[in-house]
């Protein structure tokens, strides 16, 4: 390890470390624009500067020197202040004086630094050049004018999501920043280049002109639109979130957020249950909470009473569901909606065991059955990570547009049974083999052929699932799983079906039974229910969640639910009155406490440990993998209810198809 000399502070850095990198090691703030620690170097803006010795008798750029042994580095020399006040000056030169109108006042690197390392005051007194705006999509709001040509949003497309369409034209001061024949950036990843943006030059469209960030309340959550589990922060004004924005976690999302789970967020104000129904001849009609559990109370299921968890529910409300209907004598529980049914035994058996992060080492990777791009964005990124360090990649299903190079092997599930030799040769001599089965794998009954592929090795466990619901790991630790799936229930014909957020459901098997739906959004398991209790989404609750790699994360509350609505669990305790059993809680932490009684696991913030794989079981995958996302943009119904979410699936997703019958 080389040893430098920082502002008289001798240090040690790691090999290979860069100049900048010592400096902030040594708790130095150095200015930037271009750098960015998860993207390639560019050296563009050269803000950076620092004075080194020994070298040239000039400011040098820290983001692009490598630290030596031996370096003297000054920060804070005159040399180097003056050194900056110029860069700024230049950078400064054609950037309009937008800050009272631009979305980035607030939250601008520009402004912070030219308040910091700026002169004070202008020199130039030439016309300022203008840009014309570049059309990026419904998500991202250009004015080009204010491009510093830091080429931020440039390496992100090509180095992280993996699509190249944003570059650059022309050169010099003439040179401008847009996507490819100024087209809509149709990658689900597009929007993170809006955080990337150190002015304001790419803005959010959804969020513009909508609120200044001092005006924001902040809650840190957890983004349910699938099952990776981001971290989020919510910010809210009044009873509305208007924005939803990454957190760091190099453990689960690094720094980045899908399209959805940034943008679905202006759908938790729309078609919304904020009031108690009830169907009375054939119709559904405003009711009251007495009404409602009175009609409940009428049916007098007893023990024939089951419970189906959405995609979106937290753990608490599962567990308050599981309490309920154990006081009244019934296990009937499950969450795989669709009717999936694999055994649960040993959860280490539908885990993702490698880790999200872990799977970025991995060398040699067989997907089966799972759209990655689609139904785990995050994911895809830690697979591009892979593929540059080498990894092969084999496909068993329909065809995807990946975003790195990649072998399909056909549709048939049947080919896990007798796979190519090269594609088994490359499982068998890999360090670090992996496989990831995705629901339609699930679906097609891969799960035992699967587990018999060899891919441990010792301290590495590559066998992983990937789920798509939020709620599903957390529902499998709490046994909503039956043995034969819904189908089970569906057999078992209860008088009551009381349905946690289950909007994804063939209702009409239940024909006979009380339908009760409790939830958030008139989607379509209120549309079938005969009784409807408004509950809260995943913003309006304290809530525990489950990713597909086994981590529990807490989501804290950020706004109150609208009308009449209220939280899961409180109506579930307040059913337990008519129903008048006992569950042993009367408050969110007397449920929290039982919960954690019941499963320890949920308790500690980090991965739970679901012990080794079984042995697998002689079973035949079979039948043709069909993709179970069909619309990127429209997997829930808080996406369903989000305009931006609508926008986005008609422009990108169904635009060419539109474009063509119009033809």
């Amino acid at each position: 390890m080389p040893k430098v000399t920082v502002d008289g502070q001798e240090i040690d850095v790691p090999d290979g470390a860069t100049v900048l990198q010592a400096c902030e090691l040594a708790g130095k703030e150095i200015p930037r624009f271009c750098y960015h620690e998860r993207l390639s170097i560019a050296g563009n803006c050269r803000m950076c500067l620092v004075e080194v010795k020994p070298g040239p008798p000039k400011p040098q750029a820290s983001c692009a020197l490598p630290a030596t042994e031996g370096q003297e580095i000054r920060t804070d020399s005159e040399m180097v202040k003056k050194a900056r006040e110029g860069v700024m000056e230049f950078l400064l030169i054609n950037h309009p004086l937008d800050c009272p109108i631009c979305d980035q006042g607030g939250e601008c690197d520009l402004q912070d630094q030219s308040l910091t390392y700026g002169r004070g005051a202008s020199r130039y007194h030439e016309n300022k050049r203008a840009v014309t705006e570049k059309y990026m999509g419904p998500l991202i709001k250009t004015i080009m004018t204010r491009c510093i040509h830091c080429t931020r949003c440039v390496r992100f497309s090509e180095e992280i999501a993996g699509v190249d369409e944003i570059g650059a034209l022309y050169r010099g001061e003439n040179m401008q920043i847009t996507t490819y024949l100024e087209q809509a950036a149709k990658h689900e990843l597009s929007a993170n280049v809006i955080d990337l943006c150190p002015v304001g030059a790419l803005t959010s469209r959804p969020y513009a002109f909508e609120a200044r960030p001092w005006e924001l309340k902040k809650t840190l959550s957890i983004d349910v639109s699938d099952a990776v589990g981001a971290n989020i922060r919510l910010d809210s004004r009044g009873r509305e979130v208007l924005r939803a924005l990454p957190r760091i976690n190099d453990d689960v999302n690094e720094e980045w957020l899908s399209d959805k789970g940034r943008y679905m967020v202006d759908g938790l104000t729309r078609r919304r249950l904020d009031k108690v129904w009830i169907r009375k001849g054939g119709r559904l009609e405003a009711g009251t909470w007495h009404e409602a559990f009175a009609a409940i109370r009428k049916a007098e299921p007893g023990a024939s009473i089951a419970a189906i968890a959405g995609d979106l529910v937290d753990c608490e409300t599962m567990f308050a569901a599981k309490t309920l209907l154990g006081a009244m004598g019934s296990t009937l529980l499950e969450g795989r909606q669709t009717g999936m049914d694999y055994p649960v035994e040993n959860l280490a058996a539908v885990n993702f065991n490698s880790t999200l992060a872990g799977i970025e080492t991995a060398d040699a990777i067989l997907i089966v059955g799972s759209h990655v791009r689609w139904e785990a964005p995050l994911v895809n990124v830690r697979l591009r990570k892979a593929v540059k360090r080498g990894a092969k990649v084999f496909v068993v299903g329909p065809k995807w547009e990946t975003t790195f190079p990649a072998e399909f092997l056909g549709d048939d599930a049947a080919v896990l049974h007798d796979l190519p030799g090269h594609v088994s040769e490359a499982l068998v001599k890999a360090e670090r083999p992996a496989v990831i089965l995705g629901g339609a794998g699930l679906a097609a009954g891969a799960l035992n052929a699967a587990l018999s592929l060899d891919v441990q090795r010792d301290g590495w466990n590559g066998f992983n699932v990937l789920h798509m619901a939020a709620s599903r790991m957390g529902g499998l630790m709490l046994g909503f799983a039956q043995k034969g799936g819904i189908a089970d229930i569906v057999k078992a014909a209860p008088k009551v079906v009381l349905a946690l957020g289950a909007d994804e459901v063939d209702w009409s098997q239940f024909g006979g039974s009380l339908k009760v739906y409790i939830g958030h959004h008139g989607d379509k398991g209120a549309h079938a229910a005969d009784i409807i209790l408004p509950a809260a989404a995943y913003s309006e609750k304290d809530g525990t969640y489950v990713n597909t790699e086994g981590r529990v994360q807490f989501a804290e509350k950020a706004v109150f639910a609208p009308g009449d609505a209220r939280e899961d669990w409180t109506i579930l305790r307040a059913l337990a009155d008519a129903f008048e059993v006992s569950v042993g809680f009367d408050s969110l932490a007397e449920l929290q406490a039982k919960m954690i009684e019941a499963v320890p696991a949920l308790g500690v913030e980090g991965l739970a440990n679901y012990g080794k794989l079984p042995r697998p079981k002689a079973a035949k995958a079979k039948g043709r993998i069909a993709y179970p996302v069909k619309d990127f943009y429209l997997t829930n119904p808080i996406a369903r209810a989000s305009v931006v979410m609508q926008r986005c699936s008609a422009e990108l997703l169904h635009g060419e198809e539109m474009a063509e019958a119009a033809e």
